[in-house]
């Protein structure tokens, strides 16, 4: 079992929560109430779920060609961008993300 730190670049204050081998952080999100887009329903055909990894990157499963196909199409990527359906925990220890303003993605 391992932490989680969810910031968000609206100012909102910063939330922390549990995570575990084999949950994705946006499965951790939704179940934080965390509002973070998913358009796709988590199949990693979209970008609306994209997120920063601040820390915690090598604890998380690699990025296929495929998320990073999608990843370019994001808003504002940057080198630690990440899909959060596809950042599957695979080890322990503390993650660190930031979310993007999800105010512009029209869907849920």
């Amino acid at each position: 079992m391992g932490k989680i730190i969810f910031k968000f670049e609206t100012g909102e204050p910063q939330i922390s929560a549990e995570i575990e081998e084999g949950e994705s952080i946006l499965e951790v999100a939704l179940d934080s109430d965390i509002h973070l887009s998913h358009n796709c329903g988590a199949v990693c055909a979209c970008s609306t779920c994209h997120i920063y990894v601040e820390k915690g990157e090598d604890i998380l499963a690699e990025m296929s060609d495929k998320e990073e196909d999608f990843v370019d199409r994001a808003r504002n990527p940057r080198i630690s961008s990440r899909l959060a359906c596809q950042c599957v925990v695979e080890g322990e220890g503390e993650i660190v993300v930031t979310i993007p303003d999800q105010s512009g993605i029209i869907g849920h």
